[in-house]
């Protein structure tokens, strides 16, 4: 395994806004990424976890330092670097199969034939679940159910780097619970390496290798990294009940809310163990309700 597989080097980055200065969004981000590990990047609302994704994504450039892919500079946005955004993002005129089939047909069109693109797409779609639903349109299934499909999309580009801002951030309770563990499988079987933003400690603790908490902005860094040491495979029920879990959980919240931000009179009052302050309902901590999956588009299907 690369130990620095990817690496991010003095990254700083400022953006005109209009004024006299510049914004400085990020200062002095050094993060080196192993082969196959998944990092979740966590932090307050404007501490630059989306222009770190973006700048390892190639969508921004660095005011200064840089980012290095097994030893290639990331210059642009590349097929080598995919992402899941919290918006589905699926074309609503295309069905499932056909949204894949996008990204497949453009990374593979040259070096697949026809019969092994459509056997690629209908593999990755098995991957999460929604071999059932190939034909059906993005109005025609839940919202968990699209996010399903982003990440067969993802997959299905082979890239060396996924990259998921949020990804379940708009799902209830119950559907984030189970595209978490899908998330778990796929990576465990494919050996994905994973950079994550998330808002929900008890995601980040669940899901990750290390998570890499950013102090806030502006001039925003990286002040905290904290290894997750849990055995894999992992239960979320056995965790919800098991003091090393508790105890990483607590580490997370102390920083973000004790040495980075002042929190809330709820957040203060929420006990440890229980449902974690960043978001409202906590799929780990606390078992979660039962709940329509169906899409608020018209889908009606369970994610």
């Amino acid at each position: 395994m690369n130990a620095n597989y990817l690496e991010l080097t003095g990254v700083g980055i400022e953006f005109d806004t209009g004024g006299k200065t510049p914004f400085r969004a990020l200062q002095n981000v050094n993060l080196k990424i192993a082969e196959g590990e998944f990092v979740s990047l966590i932090g307050h609302s404007g501490c630059g976890k989306s222009t770190v994704l973006n700048i390892i994504a190639g969508l921004h450039q660095a005011t200064e330092g840089g980012v290095i892919l097994e030893g290639r500079e990331v210059v642009r946005p590349g097929p080598d670097r995919a992402v899941v955004f919290q918006n589905h993002s699926l074309m609503p005129w295309l069905t499932v199969y056909d949204n894949v089939a996008l990204a497949v047909d453009q990374v593979f069109r040259k070096s697949k034939t026809r019969a092994e693109r459509r056997e690629w797409i209908e593999h990755n779609l098995e991957l999460v679940n929604m071999s059932h639903a190939l034909h059906k349109l993005p109005a025609e299934i839940s919202g968990g159910m699209k996010q399903r499909v982003g990440i067969a999309r993802c997959l299905a580009m082979q890239p060396k780097v996924v990259l998921m801002d949020e990804p379940f951030g708009a799902l209830d309770a119950l559907t984030r619970a189970q595209l978490q563990d899908s998330l778990m499988q796929i990576q465990a079987d494919l050996g994905n390496t994973v950079v994550m933003i998330t808002h929900d400690v008890d995601e980040a603790v669940l899901l990750s290798d290390r998570i890499v908490m950013m102090s806030n902005g502006p001039a925003a860094t990286i002040g905290e990294i904290l290894t997750i040491d849990l055995p894999r495979p992992r239960d979320r029920l056995g965790l919800a009940e098991d003091p090393h879990f508790v105890h990483l959980r607590h580490q997370v919240l102390e920083f973000l809310y004790a040495r980075h931000g002042t929190p809330t009179a709820q957040e203060s009052a929420a006990p440890v163990g229980g449902p974690t302050p960043v978001t409202d309902v906590s799929p780990v901590a606390a078992p979660a309700r039962q709940e329509s999956t169906g899409s608020a588009e018209g889908g009606s299907e369970a994610a």
